[in-house]
C-alpha cells in the first residue's frame, strides 16, 4: 500500500502533507529530524492519512493537496473538528 499523509506540528501547529509506502517508520523518521523538510519543527503527530494500491494515484493526490488550493481547503474543511480538537 502507498499513504498520503497529514502530519501536524506539536510544537508550531503547522501541516506538513507527504506519501510513503510505510507510515509508521515515515512517522518516525519525522520525529527523529530525518526529513530535512520538517526536521525544525518537530514533534509531529499523524492527523489523517489515505490508502492507495498504486504508488503514482497517491503521488497524484500528495502533490494536488500541495499544490492545488482547493483540493486541500476542501481536506481541511472535512477535518474540522479533528484541527479544533488537536490544537487543544
Amino acid at each position: 500500500m502507498f499513504y498520503v499523509y497529514l502530519i501536524r506540528s506539536k510544537k508550531y501547529d503547522e501541516l506538513y502533507i507527504g506519501s510513503t509506502n510505510d507510515l509508521k517508520n515515515r512517522l518516525i523518521e519525522h520525529n527523529k529530524g530525518r526529513v530535512e523538510s520538517t526536521e525544525r519543527k518537530m514533534p509531529y503527530k499523524l492527523i489523517y492519512y489515505e490508502a492507495y494500491e498504486i504508488e503514482s494515484d497517491a503521488r497524484r493526490r500528495e502533490k494536488m493537496l500541495k499544490l492545488r488550493g482547493q483540493a486541500r481547503r476542501q481536506l481541511l474543511s472535512r477535518l474540522k473538528d479533528t484541527l479544533a480538537k488537536n490544537e487543544s
